[in-house]
């Protein structure tokens, strides 16, 4: 039943999972998506009125902003990149170190937050003229229609054999293989879900001084020592169009992500165990990127109007956000 009822709100591409897990208390309808839609890109959420949820997570961006870490009013700098919100609704934990359990209680964060909206809830309750748990509902409602599927690799692994390109064939091998990437980037949306320490977040800090976790990540959540610098394995499909890379965007190319694992990540205390160096030659390493090209697809949202959005490559992110350099390697090809 609840799979009919879905389906009749939206359409589930080619590529994900038929089953999306919703709340009994929150079951998407038309009216709630169309709602979250226009509080998404509500300014009347952030304090000064000058920024809002698209600002962000621009639906012509692959749903983030290009940047390093996100901008918030009055161009207060946030700790971390904006993630993707493509297929967030098959998420189990919210935010790069997981501190939101559900949509509901993720969606109102960021509206709080001093370096990003900086509102009370009772205050943007007033502007907006909703409640709270209204205003939640409806933002839940509207990320969980944006999905993104029906790449050249979905249409592959539905009987294409033509879909993928010679090295974007190869690339799925080593992916697979020796790549070792499906240690963590499994499943319909390639992630795990789960939080890894890769090394990403220790370094000395940019003043000087002794390496350590310029991030917690998961150890702030939960204080357990195990999960100094876990952070949370983020999705892969439209990774082509989303850079910068990481949690604090310090990687700028997939060929710099593929460099850094390949060395092993960065010797950090605790490292994941299932990071070693991988020894790749140029041509796997090449073949890796053709083949993450291969997971941009098509993004749709809130399904009603029928938007399906072809989002700009992230050269053009980098481009215009000034972040990184231009490289072949980030244009999308599907």
């Amino acid at each position: 039943m609840l799979f009919r009822l879905l389906a009749l709100v939206i359409a589930i591409p080619l590529g994900l999972d038929l089953y999306m897990p919703v709340p009994e208390d929150n079951p998407l309808t038309r009216e709630r998506i169309a709602l979250g839609r226009r509080l998404f890109h509500d300014r009347r959420l952030s304090r000064d009125r000058s920024i809002s949820c698209a600002s962000c997570h621009d639906p012509d961006r692959a749903f983030t902003d290009g940047r390093p870490v996100a901008i918030g009013i009055a161009r207060r700098l946030g700790r971390r990149s904006a993630p993707t919100l493509v297929n967030r609704g098959y998420g189990r934990a919210f935010f790069w170190d997981g501190r939101a359990a559900t949509l509901e209680a993720q969606v109102l964060q960021p509206i709080q937050d001093p370096n990003e909206m900086d509102m009370t809830l009772p205050e943007v309750s007033a502007r907006v003229g909703l409640p709270s748990g209204e205003i939640a509902s409806a933002l839940a409602s509207y990320v969980r229609s944006i999905l993104s599927g029906n790449s050249r690799f979905d249409r592959y692994a539905a009987g294409d054999r033509r879909a993928l390109s010679a090295a974007q064939h190869e690339g799925l091998q080593v992916f697979r293989g020796k790549g070792h990437c499906t240690a963590c980037h499994v499943g319909p949306t390639f992630s795990d879900g789960q939080f890894h320490n890769t090394g990403i977040a220790w370094r000395a800090p940019s003043g000087g001084g002794p390496a350590a976790f310029q991030d917690e990540g998961r150890f702030e959540v939960t204080g357990r020592p195990e999960d100094h610098g876990a952070l949370k394995t983020p999705t892969l499909r439209e990774i082509a169009r989303t850079a910068p890379c990481m949690h604090d965007g310090s990687l700028l190319t997939l060929e710099e992500v593929i460099d850094y694992y390949d060395r092993g990540g960065n010797p950090a205390p605790g490292l994941d165990r299932e990071l070693r160096p991988l020894r790749l030659t140029g041509r796997e390493k090449q073949a890796i990127v053709e083949f993450l090209k291969a997971l941009s697809g098509r993004i749709q949202e809130d399904v009603e109007h029928g938007d399906e959005r072809r989002p700009r490559s992230a050269i053009s992110n980098a481009r215009e956000r000034g972040t990184g350099r231009e490289t072949p390697s980030t244009a999308p090809t599907a």
